[in-house]
C-alpha cells in the first residue's frame, strides 16, 4: 500500500481517488474548490491539503485528473504547484486529457528534479470511473510504468504502456477520433431509421450483433431514440478533446476530415444550448 495523492476531484478524479482509498492505500487529496474536497473525505476518509504542493509532500506516487493544459501546469509547476514539493523516486500520473506537448514539456521538468512523469488520459467516462473500470493509455519510462501500473489497477480494467512520454495523450486522440465518427454514424442511421418508419431499438437488436456494432451502439442507442443527453461525457469536453486533436493532426500532417466535421456538427450543438449534453446528441442536431 503506499501514501498517495490525488488532485483534481471532477466527475471523474472523485471516484478515481475513491477506489484508491478503498483499494488500501492512503490518500490526500486536493481540489481548487475546497468543500468538494472536505466531501469526498467525508465520504471516503483520507486527507485534504490546501494545495497541490501541500497534498503531494511526502507521497510516492501523485495523480491528477484537471481540465486542460493551463490547468495542468498549474497544478504542477505554478503557485503552490505539486513539483516544487516531489521527492526524488517519485511518480507523477497524469489523467487529464491534454496535448502531447504538455506532456513532454512536464517529464522533463520532472527528469530535472529526479522523479517521474506518466502521461496517462483515460477512457470510459465517469461510469468508468465509478465502476473503476477505465482504461489508460500511458506514455514514460517504463521502470516508472511497472511502479504506478498496480496502483492504477484500482480504478481501471486496462492499462497499457504505448511509447514514450506523450505516447499516452497521442493514443487518448486516437480514441477520441475514432468516438467521433462511431457518434455521428449511429446519429445518422438512428435518424434514418426514425424517417423510414423503422423501429429503431429493434433495428438496433438486429445489427448490433454483426459488423456495425460497437460500445456507442450498446450504451447509448436507447437513450438516443428517448432523446436523452443529461448524463456522460459532455460536448464541451469533447469539443475541447477534439481541438487537441486537431491542432496535432496540423503538427505532424494527418488528414482528419471527417473529425473536423464533427467537431463542427459538435459547435452546432453547443449554439443549441447543448455543451453540457451528452457527446450522443448528435442525434438531435439532426431532427432540428
Amino acid at each position: 500500500m503506499a501514501k498517495v495523492a490525488f488532485i483534481g476531484l471532477g466527475v471523474m478524479g472523485y471516484p478515481m481517488a475513491g477506489h484508491l482509498q478503498a483499494a488500501g492505500h492512503s490518500v490526500c487529496v486536493y481540489n481548487r474548490t475546497a468543500a468538494k474536497a472536505a466531501d469526498w473525505v467525508a465520504e471516503h476518509g483520507g486527507t485534504a491539503a490546501p494545495t497541490p504542493a501541500a497534498a503531494a509532500q511526502g507521497a510516492e506516487m501523485v495523480f491528477a485528473c484537471v481540465g486542460n493544459d493551463d490547468d495542468l501546469r498549474s497544478v504542477t509547476i505554478g503557485e503552490g504547484g505539486a513539483f516544487a514539493a516531489m521527492a526524488a523516486g517519485s511518480i507523477f500520473v497524469d489523467h487529464t486529457t491534454a496535448s502531447a506537448e504538455v506532456a513532454r514539456e512536464l517529464a522533463e521538468e520532472a527528469e530535472a528534479a529526479r522523479f517521474s512523469f506518466i502521461d496517462a488520459p483515460v477512457s470510459g467516462g465517469q461510469a468508468g470511473a465509478e465502476s473503476g473500470k477505465l482504461t489508460v493509455m500511458c506514455g514514460g519510462d517504463s521502470a516508472a510504468f511497472e511502479r504506478a501500473a498496480p496502483i492504477i489497477a484500482a480504478f481501471s480494467q486496462a492499462c497499457q504502456l504505448l511509447g514514450p512520454s506523450g505516447a499516452g495523450q497521442l493514443a487518448k486522440m486516437v480514441n477520441q477520433i475514432c468516438i467521433a465518427g462511431l457518434v455521428q454514424g449511429l446519429a445518422e442511421g438512428l435518424n434514418f431509421a426514425e424517417k423510414a418508419g423503422l423501429d429503431g431499438k429493434a433495428v438496433v437488436d438486429v445489427i448490433s450483433k454483426g459488423a456495425a456494432g460497437s460500445w456507442q451502439m450498446a450504451n447509448r442507442h436507447e437513450t438516443m431514440l428517448a432523446d436523452k443527453f443529461d448524463f456522460g461525457f459532455a460536448v464541451d469536453w469533447m469539443r475541447k478533446d477534439l481541438g487537441i486533436c486537431l491542432a496535432e493532426a496540423n503538427r505532424n500532417g494527418a488528414n482528419l476530415p471527417v473529425t473536423a466535421l464533427v467537431d463542427q456538427f459538435y459547435k452546432d450543438v453547443q449554439q443549441m444550448g447543448g455543451g453540457r449534453w451528452d457527446t450522443s446528441s448528435l442525434i438531435r442536431r439532426l431532427k432540428r
